[in-house]
């Protein structure tokens, strides 16, 4: 991570300390924000001035006063504050779902680190988390190939999911009322409502909610290997979205209900009815998956890790820049 980001990431968070003071509090001292923002006494001192600048704060001696609560301006933008992974990950899988990707098409590396704005090392060091799923394989020439996987590769990803998915929903249950998970799932029911609303026109923005939910759930496990293989699951199913449109609202609002129930039973605290509506909705994304394995006329034949590297037809329309048409 950059240094410029971690000061960002600091000042933020101290913007929002700002909000437990009164104005005219005295805000405390630096080693009181070094520990409480976990970072250095040198980034705090450059904190507390860029308050003083920005008409936050005022020194009065030894005494910092509170002189007005911040206002979302002076806050940095999310993307300014972002770890280089987060920020590959997050376009990455956007660029998935609204590009063209089929097995045995090239990824232009070089291109996508102009789109995203980041380096061709951040992007290789993104895509080489696949390698060992045979998802991807990385080109002699440069560059990565997609190679897609089976319904037998797909069963044992699910089974895996359902295990980890409901570790996780059961840790979350036994959080603390104060953690920020749970303010995040009520943000996130409320988009789901909304987004039900109004299915009809906007049933194609739900991947995008999918994806904030169930990361939302894994990341309660507070263990690095779930939430490092929920990596390799979002890239899967948004990867798999993007081709297979068949009743494709009708399914999304059948996925946004059973979230809603699942988000139900986790505010419920009941171990009993999250369990029973986790593996409901973990039986209706395997069905989901499968189909769109099976709808795919040239899907591969067998495992991606064994088969031989057979060259299927791309698409009618031309794919994005970043996709080569041969390996």
């Amino acid at each position: 991570m950059k240094p410029n980001t971690v000061f960002k990431q600091a000042y933020n968070r101290g913007l929002a300390e700002l909000n437990n003071f009164a104005v005219a509090d005295d805000i405390g001292s630096e080693p009181a924000w070094s520990q409480t923002l976990a970072v250095s006494r040198t980034t705090v001192r450059t904190m507390l001035a860029n308050f003083a600048a920005a008409g936050l704060i005022a020194y009065q001696g030894r005494r910092k006063l509170l002189l007005r609560h911040p206002v979302a301006a002076d806050f940095f933008p999310q993307v300014e504050t972002e770890q280089v992974g987060a920020i590959v990950e997050k376009r990455f899988l956007s660029w998935i779902l609204h590009g063209d990707c089929k097995p045995e098409q090239t990824i232009n590396v070089l291109e996508l680190s102009r789109q995203f704005g980041v380096s061709a090392s951040a992007i290789n060091h993104y895509l080489n988390r696949f390698r060992p799923y045979g998802l991807l394989e990385r080109h002699p020439r440069g560059g990565w190939v997609f190679r897609g996987f089976t319904e037998a590769f797909a069963e044992e990803l699910c089974e895996v999911r359902t295990m980890f998915e409901l570790r996780s929903a059961l840790r979350f249950i036994t959080l603390a009322d104060d953690e920020p998970a749970w303010e995040e799932l009520a943000r996130i029911k409320s988009d789901h409502l909304a987004l039900l609303g109004h299915a009809d026109a906007r049933y194609f923005e739900f991947s995008e909610l999918d994806e904030r939910f169930h990361r939302c759930v894994n990341d309660a496990s507070r263990n690095r290997f779930i939430v490092s293989f929920y990596d390799v699951i979002s890239m899967i199913f948004h990867y798999h979205y993007q081709w297979n449109k068949q009743d494709e609202r009708e399914r999304n609002i059948v996925a946004m209900r059973e979230h809603l129930d699942y988000i139900d039973a986790l505010q419920s605290r009941s171990a009993s009815a999250v369990t029973e509506r986790c593996n409901a909705h973990m039986a209706t994304a395997r069905l989901t998956l499968l189909a769109s394995i099976r709808g795919f006329g040239d899907a591969p034949e067998t495992d991606p890790a064994t088969r031989s590297r057979k060259t299927h037809n791309p698409a009618e329309r031309g794919p994005p820049a970043a996709f080569d048409r041969k390996a």
